[in-house]
């Protein structure tokens, strides 16, 4: 018997396991899939969230989730501007200006992923979404403000902050996206 028919007879056999194994894990894909397709960057969203899958069953859990992969990107964003400034580019005031930047949206993304760990139905529960939207929509100003302040400047270091805000930017609005369905 040649390699490939035993390869072959092998898939034969095992495919009804994969399939019953992928059919098991489908559901909570199918959320992020499902989920995915209106937001604001449906590929980046898919592209950060299908991994953490597994983690998302519900809707507040998928809307933590993007928190989460929001909050990781800025603080990997703020990391990075720090070692840009620390290199004393003549850009040094818009980096100072967009370290302060990225760290206030730690600390919004952070309120909000704690309220929404907290959230519960009741009479304060549009105070909490409320609270939640606000925060998020306040981390993404924080990311144009820190873009602003690289109008004026050209080069590789406006463009390699350009591109790591701009991703920021997207998963932060994803998150917000998912934080708005809640409200619903």
């Amino acid at each position: 018997m040649t390699t490939a028919l035993r390869l072959s007879l092998l898939i034969l056999l095992l495919s009804p396991l994969l399939s019953s194994t992928s059919a098991a894990a489908t559901p909570k894909h199918d959320l992020v899939r499902r989920s995915c397709v209106h937001a604001s960057y449906p590929d980046v969203c898919l592209r950060t969230l299908s991994s953490y899958g597994g983690a998302a069953s519900t809707p507040r859990d998928l809307a933590q989730v993007a928190v989460r992969v929001s909050l990781a990107q800025v603080r990997r964003a703020s990391e990075f501007l720090s070692e840009v400034k620390s290199s004393g580019r003549r850009e040094q005031g818009a980096l100072n200006d967009c370290v302060e930047q990225m760290g206030d949206s730690v600390e919004e993304l952070s309120k909000t992923l704690s309220a929404l760990e907290h959230l519960r139905r009741g009479a304060d529960f549009r105070w909490q979404m409320s609270n939640a939207e606000t925060w998020v929509s306040a981390a993404l100003s924080n990311e144009d403000t820190c873009l602003d302040g690289f109008k004026e400047i050209d080069g590789k270091v406006r463009s390699d902050v350009r591109r790591k805000i701009t991703g920021v930017a997207r998963v932060t609005s994803n998150a917000l996206y998912f934080i708005n369905l809640l409200d619903d």
